[in-house]
């Protein structure tokens, strides 16, 4: 009877080396995970970046319709001074307070996807009356990719 016993504790040793992995083929399989993850990083990470410059956009294209319906309301664009508040909330010095929509322009004033305040020049760009832009990443005047300055058009 005692000379069952170690075959019995062998075939279990056996069987615990046949179903478990051993530490090469761990190796093996955290390897693959990691080129895995490393080709999906590479093929995001440049989507975001994108996504973040279209966001950035689309937020300067309904600023700028809620300046274009501020100046049909009021019959002219705010001042520097006053900036892009004007849309979210009246300013003090209103000359016509009772031409203000009731709830402003815009629901609410965004940063860009970067987190900065968008930036409202007066005069703009090009002769016009007045630009809304973002820094772009870096927070900067000026840049190259996703550092460059960023408006409602093309560059």
């Amino acid at each position: 009877m005692t000379e069952a016993m170690p075959n019995q504790t062998s075939e279990t040793e056996e069987e615990r080396r046949r179903n478990g992995f051993s530490l090469v083929e761990l190796m093996v399989v955290i390897f693959i995970i990691g080129l895995l993850a490393t080709v999906v990083l590479i093929n995001v990470l440049p989507s975001q970046d994108k996504a973040m410059v279209v966001k950035a956009r689309s937020d300067i294209a309904t600023l700028e319709q809620g300046m274009e319906m501020y100046r049909l309301d009021m019959a002219s664009y705010p001042g520097l001074a006053e900036g892009l508040g004007v849309l979210k909330n009246p300013p003090a010095n209103l000359g016509q307070p009772q031409n203000y929509r009731s709830g402003g322009y815009v629901k609410d004033i965004p940063t860009d996807p970067w987190g900065h305040p968008y930036q409202y020049q007066v005069p703009g760009r090009d002769g016009r009356p007045f630009e809304i832009f973002s820094l772009g990443a870096d927070g900067q005047p000026g840049g190259s990719d996703l550092n460059a300055d960023i408006y409602a058009g093309k560059n």
